[in-house]
């Protein structure tokens, strides 16, 4: 979807129902009532409620390596989520700390505008952007790929993993390592942080690369079993071709006019919520289902494996949605007094 069909779609969505939002008002805080239930501190007042629903988003608080803190003070650094494009950046070289898409992505943009880009990598798995006239989404979304649970996943930890590579940009292409250093940007083994004026990485692009190529083969063999088992045409997918590993394990900083942090974001209810316990070590949600076993009457959607991995997008989240709604319908058919 492109950028307009995405605010159609919401624009859309949001008249449906014409439900009861409340713009321009921030919630500053939530605390629970002496008699049960929530207050909501918001700059528009105070409200109250017997049950509650965080859908405050996957994408929460952006994530900096530790070593981040041994970069010159007097570099420039953004995250993520405040870079808008090439002309807002000040002079000077790019470093960008982060290979998922966000990293990958801006990173082709800054060298199409001429800047010269540096990489530092990571693991992240990617995919062809279509095959065989169907975008990639679909066939991960017919191959089964968002049904995923938590339970398929070697650790709980890997819902921090990176999504699979692709680009929407220009009408939508394939991107992966191969690609950007074609492109002329330099990749690097991850960032292990700064000293005497340099950026030190580690001799790990290699594993990192080999890494992304078999979560690539992974993906494409559930596709072509999900083709076969439909009867499917799908054109041949080729294996990944040679990849220079060549790479500098330091850099002079001088060069660099900024750094970006494009390593991902996590959890942060602990830092405005007064439930501590009801987050795991990670920092999600305990829930069930969107319901929390810790708080009555909170629940939970839009979260990264709420109960698939679809929950945070678009494509699932209506679903979670759904359930949720029923259990908060059955809190509320609980309350009635009873004739």
């Amino acid at each position: 979807m492109s950028r307009d069909e995405i605010v159609a779609y919401l624009e859309d969505y949001a008249g449906a129902f014409a439900a009861p939002v409340r713009e321009g008002a921030t919630a500053v805080g939530i605390e629970s009532s002496p008699d049960g239930g929530f207050i909501v501190r918001t700059t528009a007042g105070d409200l109250s409620s017997h049950a509650l629903v965080l859908a405050t988003g996957a994408y929460q608080r952006p994530h900096r390596p530790a070593a981040a803190d041994t970069l010159p003070a007097g570099l420039p650094q953004m995250n993520v989520d405040v870079y808008r494009n090439e002309g807002a950046l000040p002079p000077g070289k790019v470093l960008v700390i982060g290979s998922g898409q966000s990293g990958a992505q801006i990173s082709e943009e800054l060298r199409e505008a001429g800047r010269e880009v540096v990489l530092a990598c990571g693991k992240a798995a990617w995919v062809p952007r279509r095959l065989g006239g169907h975008d990639i989404v679909w066939w991960l979304a017919q191959a089964g790929f968002f049904d995923q649970t938590i339970g398929t996943l070697p650790t709980p930890a890997a819902r921090l993993a990176a999504n699979p590579i692709a680009t929407g940009h220009g009408g939508g292409h394939d991107l992966h390592l191969r690609i950007l250093q074609a492109k002329g940007v330099t990749l690097t083994g991850h960032f292990l942080g700064a000293e005497g004026g340099l950026a030190r990485f580690a001799p790990d692009l290699p594993e990192s690369a080999a890494w992304g190529d078999q979560r690539f083969r992974e993906l494409m063999s559930l596709i072509k079993r999900f083709a076969a088992e439909h009867g499917l045409d799908l054109p041949p997918i080729d294996e990944p071709g040679a990849f220079s590993a060549h790479a500098p394990e330091s850099l002079d900083l001088s060069e660099f006019g900024v750094v970006i942090f494009a390593g991902g974001f996590r959890p942060d209810y602990r830092s405005w919520l007064p439930w501590p316990d009801a987050f795991d070590e990670l920092g999600f949600p305990l829930q069930r289902d969107g319901v929390s076993p810790i708080v009555p009457g909170l629940f939970f959607v839009g979260v990264h494996f709420l109960r698939t991995r679809k929950s945070s997008l678009f494509l699932g989240v209506g679903e979670d949605a759904t359930i949720v709604s029923r259990y908060v319908g059955a809190l509320f058919t609980s309350r009635r007094p009873k004739a």
